[in-house]
C-alpha cells in the first residue's frame, strides 16, 4: 500500500499539545487545576512537560473531537493554549535533556473502534 494512503500517515496523523497556566492560590483554585490535569490524563494525554501534556491522534478528525473534549473542560480561570500539530511536524522536534538530545516519543498503537 503507497505510504501516502496508508492510515498512519505522517502528515495526516496528529499531535495535541495542551499548554497551561491555572491558578492555584486557593483550595478551590488547586481542585480546579487539578480536575482540569485528571481530565486530560482520563483522555489519554501524558504529561511532556510539568504545564504541557500531549496527545497522539490518527487523523484530524479524531483531533478535533478531543479538542472539542478540551474545550468543554476549560476551568474558569488560568491560560490555555491548545497546539496541533502532525506527526512530521513532531517528528523534527528537537528535545534534550540537560545537555544530551534524546528521540521524540513515538506514538503507541491505538485501536479505534467503529
Amino acid at each position: 500500500m503507497n505510504e501516502k494512503f496508508s492510515r498512519l500517515n505522517q502528515y495526516r496523523s496528529m499531535w495535541i499539545l495542551v499548554f497551561f497556566d491555572l491558578p492555584t492560590e486557593t483550595k478551590k483554585d488547586r481542585k480546579a487545576a487539578s480536575k482540569f490535569r485528571k481530565a486530560l490524563i482520563d483522555d489519554g494525554f501524558g504529561m511532556f512537560q510539568f504545564s504541557i501534556y500531549m496527545r497522539f491522534c490518527a487523523s484530524r478528525e479524531n483531533a478535533d473531537i478531543h479538542i472539542k473534549r478540551i474545550k468543554n473542560i476549560l476551568p474558569k480561570y488560568g491560560k490555555i493554549g491548545i497546539l496541533r500539530i502532525t506527526d512530521k511536524q513532531f517528528g523534527m522536534m528537537e528535545i534534550y535533556h540537560g545537555q544530551k538530545p534524546i528521540e521524540p516519543e513515538k506514538p503507541s498503537q491505538q485501536l479505534e473502534l467503529f
